[in-house]
């Protein structure tokens, strides 16, 4: 997503991440490949669980993208890591 960020704020998307790391985990990791977007924890997997993210197992969360409009409304989801070029054309649908 990192690289395809632009592709994304043309659309007026605003990408995030969520994964179970500690925020401070986030901070180093964000810092490290230079992420141009907000990485949010989530150690109790609430978030995961609420959009289905969460592995099989319950451990852990799979890989996944949504697009969730102002109101609060699912556009796309869609399991693994799409990439925008697909992700965006559910827009046009």
């Amino acid at each position: 997503m990192r690289d395809e960020i632009q592709s994304y704020t043309q659309h007026h998307i605003r990408p995030f991440g969520v994964n179970p790391a500690s925020a401070q985990s986030h901070t180093a990791y964000a810092a490290k490949l230079g992420l141009p977007f907000l990485l949010f924890s989530d150690p109790g997997l609430q978030i995961s669980r609420a959009y289905g993210a969460v592995k099989p197992d319950g451990n852990g969360i799979a890989r996944s993208v949504y697009l969730i409009d102002q109101d609060r409304s699912v556009l796309y989801s869609q399991s693994g890591a799409p990439g925008a070029e697909i992700v965006l054309e559910s827009l046009s649908r």
